[in-house]
């Protein structure tokens, strides 16, 4: 089983990492994507992964951090990206119009400036869309005459722009917001409309608990995915194993990877 989404700089999960990595991996998460949200943390991501197997990492700058991207940005991304072999997407980018951490203009330039750099080196996007659903989808319209490569990371929205999200050719990240009986009752009839081969799973750790889970944990954790593969295949009436393979198939073919997992 494949985790595409944890933020492993976090203390919850950095800080006894050895252990936090055999507790992912006895729950049967055999392989991580960590996400980088800020150049910083890219970097610390790069260094990371040339100790520990199984972990591959995303390096770009999430809107939350945009009014810190500069001109040195890109060239520090593109020099970690052709470093690295464990680099396997740009992000996370896009937009957030909701918290507005920096100013929508720097948003915009820095996702701009990012799916440029995604093209350059081929490599597919890590996004993030809250509240600005139309400017997104924009931006990627003027950037691709085709599909976009990539995927739309912690997707808890309608079936409707499930749908305008879907039409541009990207893949779709699921979190533990479907188990949330009162804000994830839209995401959990959009899952349906989902194709298996662009559905991908992810926990979002520390961040987006489940809320299904019993006894009630303070943090999540990337040994959580289980529980949340079993409520997604539930919505589409598969089984577990079925989800689970689905998801693993369509994280190999986005990201490119070769993981010989049973």
């Amino acid at each position: 089983m494949i985790d595409i989404g944890v933020n492993l700089t976090h203390p919850s999960l950095l800080n006894n990492l050895e252990q936090n990595m055999i507790d992912w991996q006895q729950a049967g998460v055999s392989n991580i994507i960590a996400i980088a949200s800020n150049i910083e943390e890219s970097e610390q991501l790069f260094e990371l992964v040339k100790k520990f197997d199984g972990i591959h990492i995303t390096l770009g700058c999430h809107p939350h951090h945009a009014d810190s991207w500069n001109l040195d940005s890109a060239n520090r991304i593109t020099a970690l990206h052709k470093a690295s072999t464990k680099a396997v997407a740009i992000g996370e980018t896009g937009l957030d119009f909701n918290r507005n951490y920096s100013t929508q203009d720097n948003q915009i330039i820095a996702f701009n400036e990012q799916i440029q750099l995604a093209k350059e080196l081929k490599s597919p996007l890590y996004l993030h869309e809250r509240d600005a659903e139309e400017t997104l989808i924009n931006i990627l319209k003027s950037h691709f005459s085709s599909e976009v490569h990539g995927i739309l990371h912690c997707f808890t929205a309608n079936k409707n722009t499930l749908k305008r999200y879907l039409d541009l050719g990207l893949y779709i990240g699921i979190t533990g917001w479907v188990c949330d009986e009162r804000r994830g009752q839209d995401l959990q009839e959009a899952i349906k409309y989902i194709p298996q081969d662009k559905i991908l799973i992810e926990t979002d750790s520390p961040y987006l608990l489940p809320r299904t889970l019993r006894p009630r944990p303070k943090k999540n954790h990337p040994k959580f995915l289980p529980h949340i593969a079993t409520q997604i295949a539930n919505q589409l009436n598969l089984s577990d194993d079925e989800l689970i393979q689905a998801s693993r198939q369509n994280t190999e073919k986005l990201f490119n990877l070769s993981l010989n997992l049973e």
